[in-house]
């Protein structure tokens, strides 16, 4: 079992940066495939992106490509957001979450994922 603590949320600009990190507890976190979702108030959860357990592979949903980056550190045991370029429609509870299956293709559904963090909120100022 892993728990998944995400940090980095806040309030920003329209066109600024922000950097989420989710940190895990656990030996294995370096077999689990991870993801970042988000969830504005009344819609669905929704896929942002994912990365295999050695970070070779990376997903990343079209609305989101070329402006946020998935990475991950197997020795610090963290999984990072980096989003660039950041719009209002990016506003939501960002969750990470963690996939023991070596899965390929990388997860993009919930039911795909096992373990979930607590959310950090992201607020993008217009």
């Amino acid at each position: 079992q892993v728990q998944l603590v995400e940090s980095g949320g806040g309030l920003v600009q329209a066109g600024g940066s922000l950097r989420l990190s989710c940190a895990a507890s656990g030996r294995t976190f370096s077999s689990y495939g991870m993801g970042w979702f988000r969830q504005a108030p009344g819609t669905e959860r929704e896929f942002v992106a994912a990365i295999s357990y050695g970070g070779a592979i990376t997903s990343h949903a079209a609305s989101v490509k070329g402006r946020f980056t998935i990475s991950r550190d197997n020795a610090k045991n963290t999984v990072y957001l980096q989003m660039n370029s950041l719009k209002p429609e990016d506003t939501a509870v960002y969750y990470c979450a963690a996939d023991p299956r070596r899965r390929v293709p990388l997860g993009t559904m919930t039911a795909e994922y096992d373990y979930w963090g607590q959310g950090t909120q992201v607020t993008v100022s217009s």
